[in-house]
């Protein structure tokens, strides 16, 4: 049994403002690539991390325009809801946003967090499961998100969950899981999106946690230009699991489509910022405070100039969809 996995596609029917490119046109080439690739391999199945659009009420013309590369697909596309498909970060919404209508429209099949599937081919049965973004994730018991429940007697579990799985510690305040504090998984192969800089394939013991990165590029932190879009190519069967990625051709590099100018006026902002965070720092004890409270606090300070105080804010309420792995101690 083959698949592909791919996520954070972000689509959407404008430019971001950091972009040299045509975005829209840009991305659509690189998801009829990642089609192209599924239908040359002949794989069993698509695999969606989440994020498949920007906004969830997304204009219906640009939704029909990239449709219709979908329903090129020759095999079913599955896919869990990101933060960005649903309105107030709520999968219960799901059936009012144009990824719901996808899954109507027999598009793609979004996986319920209570309904895992079952995939079978030459006697492999394989159970795929997924867990939506919502607002509890990383912040309670990783067992909840992580840990599938084998309700297929299956030979493999394949589980997806669109959190802020990482490597490495992220600052304070910022939910997310350590990807060493989950490798005792039921699943035999675990996928994430949601953190943009992706970690690729990271395998113990035979099982593997993966992220190959968004395929979108929305944001203008320093490491994507660095970063080139991927998918995962995997191949099952009872007695071994292949993974492999591979690179889209129709990706440019980052410094073709990414705005250095942007990025270099950004350098005094973040010299700027700095200060500023140094000051809040000062001010507030932050251990104690949750994101709610920081913003609203951030919000009565008045001896800050008012361009700082709002890039501040806007860094807070996107900052784990464009996180880019910086290294904390």
């Amino acid at each position: 049994m083959q698949f592909l996995y791919f996520t954070d596609t972000h689509i959407r029917g404008t430019s971001p403002k950091n972009r040299l490119d045509d975005f829209v046109e840009t991305l659509k080439m690189k998801i009829t690539e990642v089609i192209e690739i599924a239908n040359e391999r002949q794989v069993d199945f698509i695999l969606h991390g989440g994020d498949v659009f920007d906004r969830p009420d997304l204009s219906p013309n640009v939704v029909g325009q990239f449709a219709k590369i979908f329903r090129a697909a020759q095999m079913p596309i599955y896919a869990i809801s990101g933060n960005h498909d649903t309105y107030g970060h709520n999968p219960n919404t799901l059936s009012r946003t144009m990824l719901g209508l996808l899954d109507s429209f027999g598009l793609m099949t979004i996986i319920q967090p209570d309904a895992p599937l079952l995939l079978e081919k030459n006697g492999l049965k394989v159970q795929l499961s997924g867990q939506p973004y919502h607002y509890d994730l990383d912040q309670r018991d990783p067992k909840l998100d992580y840990y599938p429940i084998n309700e297929h007697q299956a030979d493999l579990m394949i589980h997806t969950v669109h959190s802020m799985l990482v490597e490495k510690a992220l600052p304070e305040g910022i939910p997310h899981t350590l990807i060493d504090h989950i490798w005792g998984t039921t699943a035999d192969i675990l996928f994430t999106g949601h953190y943009h800089g992706g970690f690729g394939i990271k395998e113990r013991e035979g099982k593997f946690i993966c992220n190959p990165g968004a395929i979108a590029r929305v944001n203008n932190h320093w490491s994507e230009l660095n970063r080139l879009p991927k998918v995962i190519i995997g191949q099952l069967s009872k007695e071994k699991i292949d993974l492999v990625e591979q690179v889209l051709k129709t990706a440019q590099k980052g410094e073709e489509v990414l705005d250095r100018s942007f990025l270099e006026k950004a350098v005094h902002q973040e010299e700027k910022l700095h200060q500023f965070i140094q000051q809040v720092k000062e001010q507030s004890d932050f251990q104690s405070l949750q994101m709610s409270d920081i913003i609203q606090e951030l919000a009565s300070l008045s001896n800050v100039e008012d361009e700082v105080k709002q890039e501040a804010l806007r860094r807070i309420t996107v900052v784990e969809e464009s996180w880019e792995g910086e290294e904390y101690e």
